[in-house]
């Protein structure tokens, strides 16, 4: 730290993320995270600590926006690549949750991202959108575009999710939800 250069400081608050996650695994995936965009539950307190949201949810899609602050850069003066990599973790993840049953949940098993363009705080608003490729019973895969107000490409990217077994031992059927 230099003397020119006052400390700045961001304060952040977040809920306990257990309680939403017990009420989570009561609901379908899509009832889930309609409660979390209505502010019923709780985002995630990863979502606090960067400062971004869940926006837009409908079946096979979600996206999550963020404005790009000075606590995201790296030592090199852009954001952090790792901002849209969990933005297109988010939403790629979310499009998949969104096709999931009561009881059922999801991990990321492989994540692919390319960076296309340097992030700032001149950048504004951006929204990552997920989208569901094809849903099988135990495999997910969906592709994500993290793009500004003007439609700019900065990232996509694929992921392919693991779905974990529903609470009867069964994997879950994938029903509403075809291949695109």
């Amino acid at each position: 730290m230099t003397a020119s250069s006052p400390p700045r400081v961001r304060t952040v608050e977040w809920e306990d993320p257990r309680a939403g996650a017990r009420a989570g695994a009561r609901m379908a995936g899509m009832d889930y995270l309609k409660a979390i965009v209505a502010g019923e539950l709780p985002a995630a307190p990863l979502a606090r600590v960067l400062g971004f949201a869940l926006a837009e949810i409908e079946p096979g899609r979600a996206v999550f926006e963020i404005e790009p602050m000075e606590f995201h850069y790296n030592p090199i003066g852009t954001v952090h690549g790792g901002i849209a990599c969990t933005l297109l973790d988010s939403a790629m993840g979310c499009a998949v949750h969104t096709t999931l049953p009561a009881g059922t949940g999801y991990t990321t098993a492989e994540l692919k991202v390319n960076l296309v363009r340097a992030i700032t705080t001149a950048t504004g608003l951006l929204r990552a959108e997920g989208k569901i490729i094809h849903r099988g019973n135990r495999i997910a895969t969906a592709e994500g575009f993290l793009r500004d107000r003007e439609g700019r490409l900065y990232a996509h990217g694929t992921t392919t999710c693991l779905i974990l077994e529903h609470a009867s031992g069964r994997s879950p059927p994938a029903e509403g939800v075809r291949d695109s």
